[in-house]
């Protein structure tokens, strides 16, 4: 009897053990999963990463199926998908690594806030000021938070604080070229100017030779930030220009430049959040994986009915 008991408690303490390393297994996989949703910011590269999620798992099942060469070949492109995401997602996983050797793990849990909407007359404001900008061939450099502020670390040099109201003739004033603040940019949050004269770092891209030191520099800060656009107006030709997450967008017309920035900025677009709440994602992943279990568990059950009514 004490032997059958020994026994009893050594099976079920191992298999207690293995259970629950094997739920602990499975929670910090989700929440690796959910940093990674925290850290994506817009849809188009969450169906990237989902690619590079299948094939990992692909390499998984390969190698567990006993397929030598496909999982070779699986794990090299795993590698290679993994290395051109590391420079795709570079700003991304600077801020991850950031915000892990500063301890601010609370923060990787925290999804994105939502654009900063600016009103009609904001984005008229800043529209008809750079019209007026690129009439006269006068060079500008404009910063629009899109979530949260900018930590001024990110800038070279922070500027001179204004924190007035977004005016077209501000604007224009900022950037005449007798004014000592014309060189740098212009920071402005929600309906407020927040600095000017702030020197950005330059981008490390080779750029063409028609661009300048603003469009490197609005190249420069929306790699290094993500949470900002920027808007340059070429100071020899009065072309128009949009940076976001270091991509350069060129020539806009005034009528496409106010699009692009209603189509971010506007209170009515719906911006639906990429990575849910905490707990909301973990219902989410539960229930699915409920009905999942509960599909392949009548499976058999449905196949032994129709075999015995086939008999039948």
């Amino acid at each position: 009897m004490r032997d059958w008991w020994k026994q009893w408690l050594t099976t079920n303490l191992g298999w207690s053990q293995s259970l629950l390393l094997g739920t602990l297994d499975i929670l910090l996989v989700l929440a690796l999963t959910y940093m990674i949703l925290v850290i994506i910011s817009e849809r188009r590269t969450l169906w990237m990463v989902r690619g590079f999620i299948i094939l990992m798992l692909a390499s998984a099942f390969s190698g567990t199926l006993g397929l030598p060469l496909l999982n070779f070949v699986l794990e090299k492109l795993v590698i290679g998908c993994a290395v051109a995401m590391a420079v795709a997602l570079h700003s991304e996983f600077r801020r991850f690594l950031e915000q892990l050797g500063r301890g601010e793990f609370r923060q990787l849990f925290q999804p994105h806030r939502l654009a900063i909407p600016k009103s009609d007359s904001v984005i008229d404001e800043i529209v008809d000021a750079v019209k007026e900008l690129s009439k006269n061939r006068i060079g500008a450099l404009l910063i629009l938070e899109t979530s949260g502020p900018i930590d001024e670390r990110d800038f070279s040099v922070p500027g001179v604080k204004l924190n007035a109201e977004v005016s077209k003739e501000l604007i224009q004033t900022i950037f005449q070229p007798k004014t000592l603040l014309h060189d740098g940019a212009t920071l402005i949050r929600g309906s407020r100017i927040v600095s000017s004269g702030i020197i950005l770092p330059l981008s490390g891209r080779t750029a063409s030779r028609q661009l300048g030191t603003r469009h490197r520099a609005a190249m420069g800060i929306t790699e290094r930030v993500e949470n900002c656009i920027c808007v340059v107006v070429s100071e020899e030709t009065g072309s128009i220009s949009l940076a976001e997450r270091g991509t350069l967008y060129r020539p806009l017309t005034i009528r496409k430049l106010k699009e692009s920035l209603e189509a971010r900025f506007s209170p009515t677009v719906d911006r639906e959040a990429v990575a849910p709440g905490l707990f909301s994602f973990i219902s989410q992943v539960t229930s699915k994986t409920l009905t999942l279990i509960s599909r392949l568990l009548r499976l058999p059950l449905s196949a032994s009915r129709q075999k015995n009514k086939t008999e039948k």
